[in-house]
C-alpha cells in the first residue's frame, strides 16, 4: 500500500509494504491513488515519493511472477509513466536500498535525492531478466551508455555518492532525507517538469555507442559462460540509442524481456534465488525442530584453530563480522606466517579502495595470536581449522573439551570428515558440529553446518546464525562422508578420471563443463584446491599409498573400478597451482593461468599402455552426462539417506561451493525441470549397462520411482 499526507504545499507519498517495500499490487495500486490525488489537489504545489522504514523499495515482488499478477494494472511501467506525466514536480528520497522497480520508479520522477549510503541498482540480470519497467530506456538517458552497460549487465549496486557521480540522482541528502526531499520539492515547486521528464531526454554518449557495445558484447559472451541474459539486457539497452523513439526503445525492451520471462533460464535464476532462502529455514528429520523452535546461543567470542589458508580465511570472516578471535597454532613460525598472510590480504583491500587504513588496523586488533590453548577458555566458540587427519582432530577436540568452557561449541571445518568421530572425543558430542566452509573461505560464499548424531538444536542455530552474521550462505546438511558437497564432487570428479582412461585429456573435459556455464572445469579446479588434498583423504581411506593391502588390483578398489592418475601425479610432486604443475603446467608456483602439459598427456598415454586399456574419442555429450547424471544420482540418494532435506539445500550448495552456472537452477533442478526425471533415468540405466563395474550408476530408489510417476508408468511397475 501507499499512504498520502501533507506538508504544508507538498504531498508526501509513503511505500508501505515491509521489509523491501516491493511493488506488488496494492503498492502499485497506492502509489496510482495518490498520485492522483495529488495531480488533482490545487493546494498541493509539489509531491515527494519515500519508502517506510528507512527503505525506499526493493523492486518488484518477485512472488508476483509465478502467480502472474506482475501484468494486473497498473503495472509498474503504468504507475512510473504515471508519475513522470504529473502536471507538479515529483521528488523520489532514496534510502536503504533502491533496486529494480525502485530505481526504475525513481527514474520516473522528475527529480531524485539519495542518502549516501543508499545502494542503487538493476540486479535482474542475476535472476535472468532485465529492468522491463523501462530501465534499460531510462537510465542511459540520465547516466549514459557506458555507465548503464556496467551498472545493466552485470547487476552490480553502487552508493549514493557514485549515483551522484554519475547522474543518477540530482543531490545526496545532509540530513534525514525525506525531509530533505521536501525542501527540494518545495525549491522546485515552480519549475516546468516538462525539461525534467527522463523520456524526453537524449541518450548520452550515442556518438560512441559502437565502440562501447562491441566490446561489451565480447566482454560479456567471455563472462557470461553460455547465460543469455546479459546479452539481452546489453541488446535492450542498445535499442535506447538506434530506436527513433522513446516508445519504440520500451517496445524493443519488452520484447527481449518477453523472451526472457518464458526462456528456461529465467525461471531456473529465479529457483535459485529462492532456493537459497528456502535453505535458511532447517528443520530436522522429522519437521519437529526449526529454524522456528531453536534459539541460538550469542557468538561475542570465537577462536581459530590453524594459521593455514583456512583458518587465516575463517578468522578474517569472524573480524569483519567485529567477533574478536584468538588465533591458535602450535609453532610460532606458522603463527607468524598466518598473522602475515591476513595483513597482506587487508594491505591489498586497502591498496585497492574496498576500505581504509584505519578500518584494516582496527579489524586486525580484533586477533589476539596465541600458542596458548589455556586462552580459549572462555571464548563461545572454537573452530578447528588443521588439514584433515582424524587422529589429529581428535587430539584437539579433546584437548578443547577440556580447556573450553562447558557452554562453548567446538566446531570442525573438515571438508569430509566423521563430525560423530571428533565428538567422541568429549563429553559434549550436542556442542560438537561441522562448520565446512569453503576456500579461500574470506571469498567464497558458502557455509556447510554438519550437523552430527547428538548436535543440539541450540548448537545448530548458534552456527547457522553465526553464518548469517558473517554474510555466508548457511545450509544444514547431516554427517556422512564428504557430508553434500564433497559426495557429489567424489562422484563428479571420479567419472572425470574415468574419461581419462578411456580417451580424454584434462582440456577437453574441462572444456565441457566451462561450455556447461562452471567457472572453470574439474582439472582446473583440482589443480587449484590442491591435488593432495584429496589424496592425502585418499591414504586416510586405505585406497592408495601404506594402508593399500598388497596385491590390489591398480584399477580397481574393493570390487569397484579405480583410477590411480591423481595418485600418480601426487606421487610426481604434481599437486597443482601451488606446486607449477598438476593435471596442467603453470609459469611459477602459484601462478593461475593453466597450459596443457604434454608431460601429462605422455603419463596418461602411457599408463593406458601399461594397463592394456585401448582409448576411444568420447563424445562431448557422452562427457557432459556422465559427470552430471553421476551427481544428479548421487543427490537423489543423499535425499534418501537424510542428508540433506530438500533439493533446495543440495542445488544451494553446488551453486555457491562449486560455482554451479545459476542459469541452469542447480544439479537437482537441471535433473527435474531442464531435463526431465525419465531422461535422466533412462540415461543411468544405460551407463549401468556399459559399466557395471561403476557402482554409481545404480539408479537411486527415489529417482526410479519419481522418474517412472513422471512418465505415467503404472504404479504396479514401481
Amino acid at each position: 500500500m501507499a499512504e498520502y499526507r501533507k506538508e504544508g504545499n507538498v504531498a508526501v507519498i509513503t511505500l508501505k509494504n515491509p521489509p523491501v517495500n516491493a511493488l506488488g499490487y496494492p503498492v502499485r495500486h497506492g502509489i496510482s491513488t495518490c498520485i492522483k490525488k495529488a495531480d488533482n489537489d490545487d493546494t498541493i504545489s509539489a509531491v515527494v515519493i519515500c519508502g517506510h522504514g528507512n527503505v525506499f523499495c526493493g523492486g518488484a515482488d518477485i512472488t508476483e511472477f509465478a502467480k502472474g499478477t506482475a501484468k494486473r494494472e497498473p503495472t509498474i511501467t503504468d504507475v512510473l509513466h504515471q508519475v513522470e506525466a504529473c502536471s507538479k514536480p515529483v521528488v523520489t528520497a532514496l534510502q536503504g536500498v533502491t533496486l529494480g522497480g525502485g530505481l526504475e520508479l525513481a527514474l520516473g520522477s522528475h527529480y531524485r535525492i539519495a542518502d549516501a549510503k543508499t545502494r542503487i541498482g538493476f540486479p535482474e540480470v542475476a535472476i535472468g531478466i532485465l529492468p522491463a519497467a523501462t530501465g534499460t530506456q531510462r537510465l542511459p538517458r540520465v547516466a549514459g551508455v557506458s555507465h548503464s552497460i556496467d551498472l545493466i549487465t552485470s547487476g552490480r549496486h553502487i552508493l549514493g555518492k557514485e549515483a551522484l557521480r554519475m547522474g543518477i540522482v540530482d543531490k545526496l541528502a545532509t540530513g534525514d532525507v525525506v525531509q530533505d526531499a521536501i525542501s527540494m520539492a518545495k525549491s522546485v515547486a515552480k519549475q516546468p517538469v516538462a525539461p525534467r521528464r527522463v523520456r524526453n531526454m537524449a541518450v548520452k554518449g550515442a556518438e560512441h555507442a559502437d565502440v562501447l557495445f562491441e566490446a561489451a558484447r565480447k566482454r560479456i559472451v567471455k563472462r557470461a559462460r553460455g547465460a543469455v541474459a546479459p546479452l539481452h539486457n546489453l541488446r535492450s539497452i542498445q535499442a535506447a540509442v538506434t530506436s527513433p523513439s522513446y516508445e519504440e526503445g520500451v517496445k524493443k525492451e519488452r520484447e527481449l524481456a518477453t523472451e526472457l520471462f518464458t526462456g528456461g533460464q529465467s525461471m531456473a535464476m529465479q529457483y535459485a534465488f529462492f532456493a537459497e532462502r528456502t535453505a535458511q529455514k532447517w528443520e530436522l528429520p522429522g519437521g519437529k525442530i526449526t529454524y522456528k523452535s531453536a534459539k541460538p546461543l550469542p557468538v561475542k567470542t570465537a577462536a581459530v584453530i590453524g594459521c593455514g589458508t583456512m583458518g587465516t580465511g575463517i578468522t578474517i570472516c569472524l573480524i569483519r563480522a567485529n567477533i574478536p578471535v584468538i588465533l591458535l597454532e602450535a609453532d610460532q613460525k606458522f603463527l607468524d606466517k598466518g598473522m602475515g598472510l591476513i595483513s597482506n590480504i587487508f594491505k591489498r583491500n586497502v591498496k585497492q579502495k574496498r576500505m581504509s587504513e584505519d578500518n584494516a588496523k582496527k579489524l586486525i586488533s580484533l586477533i589476539t595470536p596465541s600458542l596458548d590453548y589455556n586462552q580459549l577458555k572462555d571464548v563461545d566458540l572454537v573452530i578447528e581449522a588443521v588439514f584433515e587427519n582424524m587422529k589429529l582432530k581428535k587430539e584437539i577436540f579433546a584437548k578443547l573439551d577440556t580447556v573450553c568452557k562447558p557452554q562453548a561449541i567446538l566446531c570442525s571445518n573438515t571438508s569430509s570428515l566423521d563430525i560423530d568421530q571428533m565428538a567422541s572425543a568429549t563429553k559434549r558430542p550436542d556442542k560438537v558440529v561441522g562448520t565446512h566452509f569453503f576456500s579461500p573461505a574470506h571469498v567464497m560464499k558458502l557455509l556447510e553446518n554438519i550437523r552430527g548424531e547428538h548436535t543440539s538444536p541450540e548448537t545448530i542455530a548458534t552456527v547457522m546464525n553465526l553464518g548469517k552474521k558473517i554474510s555466508k550462505v548457511s545450509v544444514l546438511v547431516g554427517n556422512c562422508h564428504g557430508f553434500v558437497g564433497n559426495r557429489i564432487w567424489f562422484q563428479y570428479a571420479t567419472q572425470a578420471m574415468f574419461l581419462l582412461e578411456e580417451g580424454c585429456l584434462p582440456g577437453e573435459v574441462d572444456r565441457v563443463f566451462e561450455d556447461f556455464g562452471f567457472p572453470m572445469g574439474p582439472f582446473k579446479v583440482s589443480d587449484l584446491s590442491g591435488l593432495d588434498v584429496g589424496w592425502r583423504i585418499r591414504q586416510e581411506q586405505g585406497l592408495t599409498g601404506k594402508k593399500l593391502a598388497a596385491g590390489t588390483p591398480v584399477r580397481y578398489r574393493a570390487g569397484q573400478r579405480y583410477c590411480p592418475l591423481g595418485d600418480i601425479l601426487c606421487e610426481n610432486g604434481r599437486f597443482g597451482q601451488k606446486t607449477g604443475k598438476g593435471f596442467y603446467k603453470y609459469e611459477r608456483p602459484g601462478a593461475f593461468e593453466a597450459m596443457n602439459d604434454p608431460e601429462v598427456e605422455e603419463l596418461i598415454l602411457n599408463y593406458c599402455r601399461e594397463q592394456g586399456i585401448v582409448r576411444r574419442k568420447i563424445p562431448y555429450q557422452e562427457i557432459l552426462e556422465r559427470c552430471l547424471f553421476t551427481m544428479i544420482n548421487e543427490g537423489f540418494r543423499i535425499l534418501e539417506d537424510g542428508i540433506a532435506a530438500r533439493m533446495e539445500d543440495i542445488d544451494t550448495v553446488w551453486l555457491y561451493g562449486y560455482g554451479w552456472p545459476r542459469h541452469a537452477g542447480g544439479p537437482m533442478y537441471y535433473a527435474t525441470k531442464m531435463i526431465g526425471l525419465p531422461k535422466v533415468y533412462e540415461r543411468i540405466c544405460y551407463y549401468q549397462s556399459q559399466y557395471p563395474d561403476m557402482m554409481v550408476w545404480q539408479p537411486s530408489d527415489l529417482l526410479r520411482k519419481m522418474a517412472l510417476k513422471e512418465s505415467g508408468a503404472a504404479t504396479s511397475h514401481l
